[in-house]
């Protein structure tokens, strides 16, 4: 269950105190052997980070490290502790051609070519794999962002970001109110199925009592994501028992939606993503989720409408057919989901 959720590292850290005859001693050492290996992994992950980050610096790439290596330090101030699998870093659209090519300059393969970012299409995320290991780097711009219930504001994230010390050298980051609002978007998109992100909220909160809401509050609202930062307080605070900062604590218990929405997500959350959500309830949640109403509507309009590398026409990724990709996709999204029960 550790194993799944990705929590294997809390679980470890939980435990150690214990002593050893209260655990068995085959879960112990396979624990942490896990441990060992993410640690090893993570840390040949950085090494990729480092590259890339002065690639990009001698190319005049803009970019900002987000979620993973950032939230175990934020979150936990250990990166042995909060597992994940690749490295996200945000750039702006109109680089991320240059960016690309910096990617394959130091030896890792784009799944988007050339020949598609120049026609104009969006995937959801800008994949590279370096050949002969499990390292992959997603590249992500305010296009491919979609979640966002609207635009990006990426200058402005540029503008507020700060430097955060990773394994003892300073990378480009988000401001931590940002990396908030980012954490609850992206909790949404996945419908919370993972009790990692639950405890990333739950950690955030407990180590920084500084966080200005103020501020957390204007970038929800210039994103329209007020609704998905309230549900992630207060799924924290009913899974992991965090506190709900007093600032927000009128606006989470006048917002009868969120009851619903964290009910349902506690149900869902077991699973572990074993058994996605049926597609009404998908949509119901996705519009829910960015405040009900037309707005809402128009977000799950555009989500069921912005077509991914799922939904390109196959042999054509590298030309413009979004019409026909758009119309395509509401059925490939039945077909994954319209049977799940």
């Amino acid at each position: 269950m550790a194993g799944v959720h990705s929590v294997q590292g809390l679980v470890a850290r939980r435990l150690a105190p214990l002593e050893t005859a209260a655990i068995p001693a085959a879960a112990r050492e396979r624990l942490q052997t896990q441990i060992r290996a993410q640690h090893l992994f993570t840390l040949s992950l950085t090494a990729d980070l480092f590259r890339i980050l002065q690639c990009f610096s001698d190319a005049h790439v803009g970019t900002v490290l987000v979620k993973g290596p950032v939230l175990s330090q934020v979150a936990y101030g250990n990166p042995s502790v909060r597992s994940y699998v690749d490295l996200d870093l945000l750039v702006r659209h109109r680089d991320i051609q240059s960016a690309s090519n910096r990617m394959m300059e130091i030896g890792f393969h784009p799944e988007v070519s050339g020949a598609i970012i120049r026609a104009g299409k969006i995937p959801g995320e800008y994949l590279f794999r370096r050949p002969g290991t499990r390292r992959v780097v997603e590249l992500h711009t305010e296009n491919s962002f979609r979640y966002y219930p609207k635009p990006m504001r990426i200058d402005d994230l540029f503008a507020r970001h700060r430097h955060l010390l990773l394994d003892g050298r300073e990378v480009p980051a988000l401001s931590l109110e940002d990396e908030f609002v980012l954490m609850c978007i992206h909790g949404a998109k996945h419908f919370w199925e993972r009790l990692m992100w639950v405890s990333d909220v739950s950690a955030v909160l407990a180590a920084h009592p500084e966080l200005d809401w103020g501020e957390i509050r204007n970038a929800a609202q210039q994103v329209g994501a007020e609704r998905m930062v309230r549900v992630a307080i207060q799924l924290a605070s009913l899974v992991l028992r965090s506190g709900i900062p007093a600032s927000l604590a009128t606006e989470i218990r006048e917002d009868r939606a969120i009851v619903s929405l964290c009910r349902q997500i506690q149900t869902w959350l077991p699973y572990a993503g074993a058994a996605p959500p049926p597609l009404p309830r998908r949509a119901l949640f996705r519009l829910q989720m960015a405040g009900g109403g037309l707005t809402g509507t128009a977000y799950l309009l555009r989500l069921s409408l912005s077509p991914t590398q799922e939904d390109w026409t196959e042999g054509n990724e590298d030309r413009r057919f979004w019409l026909w990709d758009a119309l395509r996709r509401p059925f490939r999204l039945f077909r994954k989901y319209g049977s799940n029960q």
